[in-house]
């Protein structure tokens, strides 16, 4: 086997592991808290029945809280790890070599908290694009995605090529 054309292996370490946060949910926790407080307050209205509506809110909560813990990210020198699922639980995992551009924003509200999300695009055809919502430290996980991804693409020796389709050209007849 011609060792010019492997690229050397090296060993997968752990750079990053973390969840998207539960800040992401404000307006539909406060939802949550609005119906309950709606059930609360009319159990002296109805005969007690409210208290049956109060299970709904608290149910709703639970399985979205649930969910999003649920979800976890691992960055590691080589790929993006995203597992999900409550029952089933599906693991995708994103080749960083893959990985085209990456954009990180925070909107006003997640900056308060210290949260931002990171958006990636890739040349994956099951994930074109990849985000991670509400993390802590978004600045560094992007540093840290960032030099992965240059490693990885020189340890494969794999470059990223730019085609533009030509609108204006010469067509077939």
């Amino acid at each position: 086997m011609n060792s010019e054309s492997t690229p050397p292996s090296s060993a997968e370490t752990f750079l990053w592991k973390g969840h998207t946060s539960q800040w992401v949910h404000f307006w539909y926790y406060l939802f949550c808290s609005l119906l309950a407080g709606a059930a609360i307050g009319g159990i002296p209205f109805t005969l007690g029945l409210s208290a049956i509506g109060l299970v709904v809110p608290l149910f709703m909560w639970l399985v979205r809280w649930w969910i999003t813990k649920c979800t976890s990210y691992e960055l590691t020198s080589q790929r993006l790890k995203i597992s999900s699922g409550i029952l089933n639980r599906k693991l995708d995992e994103l080749e960083l070599f893959r990985v085209k551009d990456y954009a990180m924003d925070q909107p006003l509200f997640l900056r308060m908290v210290g949260l931002g999300n990171l958006t990636l695009v890739t040349s994956d055809a099951s994930s074109p694009a990849v985000t991670i919502s509400a993390i802590a430290n978004v600045e560094d996980v992007r540093e840290k995605l960032r030099n992965a991804v240059q490693a990885e693409r020189d340890r494969k020796r794999v470059r990223e090529m730019d085609v533009d389709s030509h609108e204006g050209g010469l067509g077939v007849v």
